[in-house]
Protein backbone atom coordinates (compact mmCIF):
# COMPACT_ATOMS: atom_id res chain seq x y z
CA UNK A 1 0.00 0.00 0.00
CA UNK A 2 1.52 3.53 -0.75
CA UNK A 3 2.03 5.62 1.77
CA UNK A 4 0.28 9.23 1.43
CA UNK A 5 2.27 12.33 1.76
CA UNK A 6 1.11 13.68 5.09
CA UNK A 7 3.60 16.25 5.53
CA UNK A 8 2.07 17.83 2.52
CA UNK A 9 -1.07 17.43 3.92
CA UNK A 10 -0.57 18.88 6.88
CA UNK A 11 1.28 21.83 5.29
CA UNK A 12 -2.30 22.34 3.06
CA UNK A 13 -4.36 22.39 6.57
CA UNK A 14 -1.68 24.55 8.45
CA UNK A 15 -1.77 27.15 5.63
CA UNK A 16 -5.83 27.48 5.02
CA UNK A 17 -6.50 27.70 9.21
CA UNK A 18 -3.68 29.95 8.99
CA UNK A 19 -4.50 32.23 5.95
CA UNK A 20 -8.57 32.19 5.75
CA UNK A 21 -9.70 31.11 9.28
CA UNK A 22 -11.71 34.81 10.24
CA UNK A 23 -9.59 36.93 13.17
CA UNK A 24 -12.88 36.64 15.41
CA UNK A 25 -12.30 32.74 15.50
CA UNK A 26 -10.28 32.89 18.61
CA UNK A 27 -10.77 29.32 19.86
CA UNK A 28 -11.05 27.10 17.03
CA UNK A 29 -8.02 28.64 15.97
CA UNK A 30 -4.88 27.09 14.07
CA UNK A 31 -3.10 26.44 17.59
CA UNK A 32 -6.07 24.64 18.66
CA UNK A 33 -5.20 22.00 15.75
CA UNK A 34 -1.63 22.05 15.38
CA UNK A 35 -0.61 22.49 19.62
CA UNK A 36 -3.42 21.18 20.91
CA UNK A 37 -5.64 18.59 19.29
CA UNK A 38 -2.62 16.95 16.77
CA UNK A 39 -0.33 16.40 19.63
CA UNK A 40 -3.20 14.99 21.85
CA UNK A 41 -4.22 12.39 19.37
CA UNK A 42 -0.43 11.36 18.99
CA UNK A 43 -0.04 10.95 22.38
CA UNK A 44 -3.21 8.58 22.66
CA UNK A 45 -1.92 7.00 19.66
CA UNK A 46 1.06 5.97 21.50
CA UNK A 47 -0.62 4.93 24.36
CA UNK A 48 -3.20 2.70 22.17
CA UNK A 49 0.16 1.57 19.98
CA UNK A 50 -1.30 3.07 16.84
CA UNK A 51 0.99 3.27 14.23
CA UNK A 52 1.98 2.96 10.29
CA UNK A 53 -1.19 3.99 8.34
CA UNK A 54 -3.41 4.15 11.25
CA UNK A 55 -1.20 6.89 12.95
CA UNK A 56 -0.55 8.43 9.80
CA UNK A 57 -4.74 8.43 9.00
CA UNK A 58 -5.14 9.79 13.00
CA UNK A 59 -2.53 12.71 12.48
CA UNK A 60 -4.04 13.55 9.43
CA UNK A 61 -7.56 13.74 10.72
CA UNK A 62 -6.47 15.65 13.72
CA UNK A 63 -5.58 18.70 10.99
CA UNK A 64 -8.45 18.71 9.24
CA UNK A 65 -10.16 18.38 11.87
CA UNK A 66 -11.34 21.64 12.04
CA UNK A 67 -10.52 23.07 8.78
CA UNK A 68 -14.52 23.00 8.03
CA UNK A 69 -14.05 26.69 9.83
CA UNK A 70 -12.53 28.48 6.87
CA UNK A 71 -16.11 27.60 5.45
CA UNK A 72 -18.71 28.30 8.06
CA UNK A 73 -19.13 27.63 11.53
CA UNK A 74 -22.52 25.83 11.43
CA UNK A 75 -21.83 21.84 10.56
CA UNK A 76 -18.16 22.53 9.71
CA UNK A 77 -17.21 19.02 10.47
CA UNK A 78 -19.09 17.90 7.22
CA UNK A 79 -17.77 20.94 5.31
CA UNK A 80 -14.55 19.58 6.32
CA UNK A 81 -14.94 16.57 5.15
CA UNK A 82 -15.65 17.71 2.18
CA UNK A 83 -12.45 19.64 1.76
CA UNK A 84 -10.66 16.04 2.97
CA UNK A 85 -12.47 14.69 0.21
CA UNK A 86 -11.66 16.99 -2.54
CA UNK A 87 -7.95 17.64 -1.65
CA UNK A 88 -6.71 14.20 -0.02
CA UNK A 89 -6.65 12.30 -3.19
CA UNK A 90 -4.13 15.18 -4.05
CA UNK A 91 -1.47 14.09 -1.40
CA UNK A 92 -2.21 9.97 -2.50
CA UNK A 93 -4.62 9.35 0.22
CA UNK A 94 -6.83 6.18 -0.77
CA UNK A 95 -10.90 6.30 -1.12
CA UNK A 96 -10.76 4.18 1.58
CA UNK A 97 -8.03 6.33 3.72
CA UNK A 98 -10.24 9.18 3.16
CA UNK A 99 -13.21 7.63 4.44
CA UNK A 100 -11.98 6.70 7.40
CA UNK A 101 -10.46 10.22 7.98
CA UNK A 102 -13.81 11.53 7.00
CA UNK A 103 -15.89 9.36 10.13
CA UNK A 104 -12.83 11.13 12.82
CA UNK A 105 -13.74 13.98 11.80
CA UNK A 106 -17.59 13.65 12.27
CA UNK A 107 -16.66 11.72 15.39
CA UNK A 108 -15.43 15.18 17.18
CA UNK A 109 -19.04 16.60 16.53
CA UNK A 110 -21.51 17.66 19.50
CA UNK A 111 -22.56 15.38 20.80
CA UNK A 112 -19.65 12.74 20.20
CA UNK A 113 -20.22 9.19 18.46
CA UNK A 114 -17.26 7.79 17.86
CA UNK A 115 -17.56 4.24 16.26
CA UNK A 116 -14.20 3.14 16.63
CA UNK A 117 -10.68 3.50 18.25
CA UNK A 118 -9.93 5.60 16.29
CA UNK A 119 -12.33 7.94 16.18
CA UNK A 120 -12.50 7.87 20.06
CA UNK A 121 -9.14 8.61 19.92
CA UNK A 122 -9.84 12.29 18.38
CA UNK A 123 -13.20 12.82 20.10
CA UNK A 124 -10.76 12.69 23.04
CA UNK A 125 -7.93 14.45 21.67
CA UNK A 126 -10.34 17.57 20.52
CA UNK A 127 -11.34 18.31 24.03
CA UNK A 128 -7.70 16.90 25.83
CA UNK A 129 -7.93 20.48 26.98
CA UNK A 130 -10.54 19.82 29.55
CA UNK A 131 -8.58 17.93 31.94
CA UNK A 132 -5.59 20.27 32.20
CA UNK A 133 -4.33 23.75 32.87
CA UNK A 134 -4.92 24.96 30.08
CA UNK A 135 -8.44 24.47 30.22
CA UNK A 136 -8.90 28.47 31.87
CA UNK A 137 -7.47 29.89 29.05
CA UNK A 138 -8.64 28.27 26.51
CA UNK A 139 -12.05 29.19 27.80
CA UNK A 140 -11.82 32.10 27.62
CA UNK A 141 -10.95 32.06 24.28
CA UNK A 142 -14.28 30.07 23.58
CA UNK A 143 -15.92 32.65 24.97
CA UNK A 144 -14.47 35.13 23.25
CA UNK A 145 -15.46 33.26 19.76
CA UNK A 146 -18.84 33.03 21.19
CA UNK A 147 -18.85 36.91 21.72
CA UNK A 148 -17.22 37.85 18.64
CA UNK A 149 -20.35 35.85 16.51
CA UNK A 150 -22.82 37.51 18.81
CA UNK A 151 -23.71 34.77 21.50
CA UNK A 152 -22.91 36.72 25.25
CA UNK A 153 -22.50 34.90 28.16
CA UNK A 154 -22.89 36.44 31.94
CA UNK A 155 -20.38 34.96 34.41
CA UNK A 156 -22.77 32.74 35.62
CA UNK A 157 -24.40 31.52 32.80
CA UNK A 158 -20.84 31.16 31.18
CA UNK A 159 -19.48 29.11 34.19
CA UNK A 160 -22.29 27.01 34.91
CA UNK A 161 -22.72 26.12 30.71
CA UNK A 162 -19.08 25.31 31.43
CA UNK A 163 -19.38 22.83 34.64
CA UNK A 164 -22.69 21.49 33.15
CA UNK A 165 -20.51 20.39 29.90
CA UNK A 166 -17.28 19.07 32.21
CA UNK A 167 -20.21 16.91 34.60
CA UNK A 168 -21.70 15.63 31.22
CA UNK A 169 -19.02 14.66 29.25
CA UNK A 170 -16.80 11.44 29.60
CA UNK A 171 -13.03 10.59 27.87
CA UNK A 172 -14.14 7.57 25.54
CA UNK A 173 -10.79 4.99 25.46
CA UNK A 174 -8.73 4.07 28.30
CA UNK A 175 -5.84 6.50 28.46
CA UNK A 176 -7.82 9.27 28.21
CA UNK A 177 -9.00 8.65 31.12
CA UNK A 178 -6.53 7.53 32.77
CA UNK A 179 -4.75 10.40 31.34
CA UNK A 180 -7.38 13.42 32.17
CA UNK A 181 -10.52 12.57 34.24
CA UNK A 182 -8.28 13.57 37.30
CA UNK A 183 -7.64 17.24 35.68
CA UNK A 184 -11.03 17.25 34.51
CA UNK A 185 -12.80 16.65 38.57
CA UNK A 186 -10.00 19.63 39.70
CA UNK A 187 -11.30 22.00 36.88
CA UNK A 188 -15.11 21.24 37.62
CA UNK A 189 -14.71 21.19 41.62
CA UNK A 190 -13.24 25.13 40.88
CA UNK A 191 -15.74 25.85 38.59
CA UNK A 192 -18.13 25.31 41.48
CA UNK A 193 -15.64 27.71 44.07
CA UNK A 194 -16.21 30.25 41.35
CA UNK A 195 -20.14 29.24 41.00
CA UNK A 196 -20.55 30.00 44.64
CA UNK A 197 -18.40 33.02 44.66
CA UNK A 198 -20.61 34.86 42.04
CA UNK A 199 -24.01 33.49 42.83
Amino acid sequence: MAIPDFEAARGYAIERLRSELQPETTYHSLRHTRDDVAPAAMRLATAHQINGIDRVLLHTAAFFHDIGFVIRQIEHEAAGVAIAEAVLPEFGYTGEQIARISGMIMATRLPQSPHNLHEQILADADLDLLGTEHFWARSELLRQEYANFGRLFSDGEWFRNQLLFLRSHSYWPSAARRDRDAGKQHNARQLVQIIDQIA
